[in-house]
């Protein structure tokens, strides 16, 4: 923009009296003007450069600063003796021109023969950066002044006005496009910057959670390991009592007494079961799984508990479906604890549709458990150990944490929110197993 602007002014300056009316003794000066000043501006450049430059370049750049420099000497004194009419051809005043050209070959055969890394000048850029957009702001602003000198101060020919008039509106409509296209296309760099940023965030947030869930169930993995095994011995010597007693001909109240503290010996039984299998920290052996088969039979194994109930299931597999790499046994008791809760879910409201879809994409397999149910009151604690909405003694809140667990164990994500409509959504996404493992199982 900066050099159409330098343009702008070759055609508002000199064209005027060099092409519209040719009138050299008017002309001459503002162009050797306007030249000096484009040889003086690239000569400082080049100084700057060579001095702040410490590698190989500094050479080229010193080099390059004293031809331009000896350039700039012999275009002005061929300019000031054509201006005097003293100019030939092929005299002295062209040997300034022949030594700048000589230089500049003989620095780059140097430079051809020496190596040139590339170089950084953050100063440098950092300054042309914040210097330049503000000298293309004073250039912008320039024009419509010049339109103004023209129409109200401008004394020359009126050919001469309306040709610099038409030049100065050219010239801000064409940089007036360029400074909207440039704004365009900040406004969509800007955009997808904040994209990037929204997408981040999401990440960075999902993987917070992550790593909070994976210390809770680490936490409390260490904790319950320990814990369940000594709960579990006086525990067995509980319901053993229990049972003896239950068989020793006692009264009825006291034989019902005997019975509730064996349910409830048992239930705690089951509770320690339950953590002993939370907390197992052993590696499971992993292979290529077939995601669609699992489903299918944890939805089969579901099919007696729903009868009668109005709960109709829907699965749809695709075919060509990926294998995953992972335990078949944890997989399979992961769908079921989805699934059963799906069903609970859907009990409470007198039935449902539990809709079961797994997809690929992008190497990697997404399985999707949706239902018609209430929805879950807090999907961000789900995931939670010890976490249930259900009734004293039918959960222990420890299923879905499990869950969570394996998820994880097998490189995988798990994802739980709440319908527009109603009902809850979870989804799992496990990477596709290698095609060679695939293939050979």
């Amino acid at each position: 923009m900066l050099l159409l602007w330098w343009l702008f002014l070759y055609a508002f300056i000199v064209f005027p009296d060099e092409y519209i009316i040719h009138n050299t003794a008017i002309y001459s000066t503002p162009y050797n003007l306007l030249y000096l000043v484009e040889d003086v501006v690239l000569i400082l450049t080049l100084g700057y450069a060579a001095a702040s430059t410490r590698t190989a370049w500094r050479t080229v750049y010193w080099n390059l600063f004293g031809s331009f420099a000896v350039y700039t000497i012999g275009s002005e004194s061929i300019n000031a003796a054509i201006t005097r009419g003293k100019y030939s051809s092929g005299s002295l005043y062209d040997l300034p021109l022949q030594i700048s050209a000589a230089w500049l070959l003989l620095t780059a055969l140097w430079a051809r023969h020496h190596p040139l890394e590339q170089i950084e000048a953050p100063a440098l850029t950092g300054r042309i950066v914040r210097f330049a957009p503000r000298v293309l702001m004073v250039a912008i602003l320039s024009l419509p002044l010049l339109g103004l000198w023209v129409v109200f101060f401008d004394h020359e020919p009126e050919t001469l006005r309306d040709f610099r008039i038409l030049v100065t509106l050219l010239a801000t409509l064409v940089l007036g496009l360029f400074v909207f296209l440039k704004q365009f296309l900040l406004d969509r760099k800007l955009i997808g910057l904040l994209d990037d940023s929204r997408h981040d965030y999401q990440n960075l947030r999902r993987l917070q959670s992550q790593l909070v869930q994976k210390e809770k169930l680490a936490s409390l993995g260490q904790l319950v390991a320990g814990a369940a095994h000594e709960i579990n011995n006086p525990l067995t010597a509980i319901l053993g009592y229990s049972e003896i007693l239950t068989a020793a001909g006692l009264s009825p109240a006291q034989s019902s007494m005997a019975e509730k503290i064996g349910q409830q010996a048992r239930r705690t039984r089951d509770l320690v079961a339950d953590l002993l299998s939370f907390a197992q920290q052993s590696p499971s052996d992993k292979g290529p799984v077939d995601i669609g088969s699992l489903l299918n039979r944890a939805l089969q194994m579901q099919e007696v508990p729903i009868r009668g109930k109005n709960i109709r299931v829907e699965c749809i597999v695709r075919p060509t479906l990926p294998r995953v790499h992972g335990n078949a046994n944890q997989l399979l008791q992961t769908f079921l604890h989805i699934v059963e809760n799906a069903i609970d879910a859907l009990e409470e409201v007198g039935g449902g549709v539990l809709s079961v879809t797994a997809t690929g994409e992008d190497n990697s397999v997404v399985v999707q458990f949706s239902d018609t149910g209430p929805g879950i009151k807090e999907p961000q604690r789900v995931f939670d150990p010890f976490y249930t909405t259900k009734p004293v003694g039918k959960g222990t809140g420890l299923g879905l944490s499990a869950t969570y667990g394996v998820i994880q164990d097998h490189q995988g994500q798990i994802s739980c929110h709440n319908k527009a409509e109603g009902g809850a959504v979870f989804t799992l996404r496990l990477p596709a197993a290698p095609s060679a493992a695939a293939a050979q199982a």
